[in-house]
């Protein structure tokens, strides 16, 4: 039987995501919660949705649910997944997935005591060139460092300008560069190397307080990886991982459509990544779904277990570097 799905969030990441459930087949697409009964119907009857709520704790109960799919403000993350698992839902929730360790630590808590899987839902960490990478970094010899960029100009911030706080630049929302983008690719740096000894962040502060674009150095024992982020600029550089003879050039750290392996001794230049899937989404949404319909194989806990560790460093390594550039969030200050 198909995993029954209820959304929180209705903008075009929870499109995406739900067109990627559908197209695996595992999913159908049941309840959508919104502020207003009419918005949440817009969007979830033309998935042939028939659970429509504005009131949270009503939501969470509905036994027609399964599963629920979290892509609200940041800074909500925390209290919607804690009502939605102590009634005994599985919660998928969007990067990042909440503001600070002391956040992640009280909700994972929960989904044990409540018997639910609770998932973040780093996307490229599923994708198959992202792991195509991962295995060809195996083969660099005295890994020498790594850059990476994702940096991808705001519309929103055109309200910044007119002096607003749209919920992505505010600091009561835990928005900011760091929070929307950097989480891509320190997600990759911790996956493809491991935590890092230690991090800095140099950032550039906008009228709200966020960071609008920064410099992020993870320091490793013999190597450095740095990633530049924001969301007030656009910039088109690869990224890269280096050592003294092989080179690893892509068009990013997530979506990756090109790896270019360049080996400097033979001077081979041969593009590896494989044909990506159209939908981004659909290869996590596939691998949430084996672990939702198989809890009790090895196999499958074991990648659940994996993906959460990986879920806390970043979540630890985002808050350090946040709070190495002075970024505060309202969240903070609860915990």
């Amino acid at each position: 039987m198909a995993l029954r799905l209820g959304i929180i969030g209705t903008n075009w990441i929870t499109n995406q995501f739900v067109d990627a459930a559908i197209e695996t087949g595992l999913y159908e697409m049941v309840g959508v919660y919104s502020r207003t009964v009419e918005k949440a119907k817009a969007f979830g009857e033309p998935y042939g949705a028939t659970v429509f709520e504005i009131d949270l704790d009503v939501y969470a109960q509905h036994p027609e649910i399964d599963v629920m799919y979290v892509a609200s403000p940041n800074s909500l993350h925390f209290e919607q997944a804690m009502t939605l698992m102590k009634a005994g839902k599985h919660v998928i929730v969007e990067k990042p997935m909440f503001s600070n360790p002391t956040e992640w630590e009280a909700a994972v808590k929960v989904a044990k005591e409540n018997n639910v899987f609770l998932f973040e839902a780093a996307r490229h960490i599923h994708e198959e060139n992202f792991n195509i990478v991962k295995n060809e970094i195996k083969n660099i010899e005295s890994l020498q460092g790594a850059n990476f960029t994702y940096m991808k100009y705001s519309s929103r911030y055109s309200q910044v300008l007119a002096g607003h706080e749209p919920n992505i630049f505010s600091l009561t929302y835990s928005g900011g560069a760091l929070a929307d983008l950097g989480v891509y690719p320190i997600y990759a740096a911790l996956s493809w190397f491991g935590v890092p000894d230690s991090s800095h962040y140099f950032c550039t502060k906008i009228a709200t307080g966020v960071d609008g674009k920064g410099t992020a150095i993870l320091r490793y024992p013999d190597f450095d990886v740095t990633i530049n982020t924001g969301k007030i600029a656009n910039s088109y550089l690869p990224s890269e991982i280096y050592g003294l003879n092989k080179t690893l050039s892509m068009d990013g750290v997530t979506g990756i459509t090109t790896i270019e392996l360049i080996d400097r001794k033979t001077d081979l230049k041969e593009n590896i990544a494989q044909t990506i899937i159209a939908n981004p989404m659909t290869e996590e949404a596939q691998a949430f779904a084996e672990v939702l319909n198989n809890p009790t194989d090895e196999k499958q806990l074991k990648n659940y277990t994996e993906w959460q560790e990986l879920s806390r460093q970043v979540n630890r390594v985002l808050t350090d570097l946040r709070q190495d550039a002075g970024i505060v969030f309202e969240a903070d200050k609860k915990a």
